[in-house]
């Protein structure tokens, strides 16, 4: 592949090929105005129809078959490498972008300091998610597990998860955002580095949002670019709501000390005990993976969803704190 491109369009997939219909057929219009643009489909190692039914909904599209289910961060970074662009768009296969919205995103990365650009997200309903984060703290863990992280979003201090409504209805800047559409300048790719492939699953875009930010990129909000997120299975996995919660300790381990990370990891501690007895084995299937300690956690190898799932094992979390 040569050339360069103003924007290369990462498509992520594992076990897909349902979603693909919808999010191919959005594309078209929702580049246009951009320029040249080129898709990139890199897959996990589908054993569905993802692969075949992506090289017929788009022929001019590029195929990267990873060999293994490597996750997220590896198919951003295999797509970043191989094609040359000004900008990436990161982008989950269960979203449905509208017409113009990249061309909005484009225009966000032009405004000074500016490294990423995200959507407005919206569910299969049509409500607004909420896509906002803060930077995490052990105030905010501590926060959330003692009211909920609903409840805890109102207040910045508190809470990690931007839950205030009228957040949601003006352009502005946030420490990081779900990933399920990003759009991240060459400029910024370039100074930041690869996304981390250790976190497999959860914690990559927050990693790479947190770096951004320390190499002086902010991330824009741009509600007028709108994208329909069908969302995941995190909040109903045990096995996804466990690599969710304990990946949350280990990007936390990475860009703090040892003391502060034992106060944060008390703090998801607690969250998930409040929480487990509600017999929702989601928690306590996390508060297991937990307990080990924040040591065991960074020692141990990232946890990887189960062979042979099905849907986007790589669609981003709706939230990354309990109500």
């Amino acid at each position: 592949m040569t050339g360069p491109v103003a924007v290369s369009v990462a498509l992520v997939t594992y076990h897909s090929e349902r979603f693909l219909p919808d999010c191919l057929g959005a594309l078209p219009a929702a580049l246009e105005g951009v320029g040249s643009w080129r898709l990139v489909v890199a897959d996990n190692d589908s054993r569905d129809g993802t692969v075949e039914l992506a090289r017929e909904l788009a022929p001019g599209a590029t195929v990267l078959p990873l060999g293994r289910n490597a996750g997220y961060a590896t198919g951003i970074n295999a797509v970043a490498a191989a094609v040359p662009s000004d900008a990436v768009l990161v982008l989950n296969p269960d979203t449905r972008l509208a017409p113009g919205s990249v061309r909005r995103l484009l225009d966000a990365l032009a405004e000074p300091g500016t490294g990423i650009a995200v959507p407005r997200l919206r569910e299969g309903d049509g409500s607004v998610a909420r896509s906002l984060r803060r930077e995490p703290t052990v105030l905010r863990a501590l926060g959330e597990a003692v009211l909920g992280g609903e409840r805890a979003g109102r207040f910045p201090a508190l809470g990690e998860v931007v839950t205030h409504p009228a957040r949601y209805e003006a352009p502005g800047l946030a420490d990081w955002a779900v990933g399920a559409v990003m759009l991240v300048s060459r400029r910024c790719l370039d100074a930041v580095g690869p996304w981390d492939e250790s976190f497999f699953l959860y914690s990559e875009e927050t990693d790479f949002c947190l770096r951004a930010r320390a190499a002086g990129f902010r991330l824009r909000y741009v509600p007028s670019a709108e994208v329909v997120h069908l969302g995941g299975d995190s909040g109903v996995s045990p096995h996804l709501w466990t690599v969710l919660t304990t990946n949350r300790v280990r990007l936390f381990a990475k860009h703090h000390g040892v003391a502060r990370t034992r106060g944060f990891w008390a703090a998801v501690v607690l969250n998930e005990a409040l929480r487990a007895g509600r017999r929702r084995g989601t928690h306590r299937a996390a508060l297991r993976a937990l307990l080990p300690g924040p040591r065991r956690l960074v020692a141990s190898p990232p946890a990887t969803p189960p062979a042979g799932g099905s849907g986007p094992a790589y669609d981003t979390r709706r939230s990354n704190t309990s109500t």
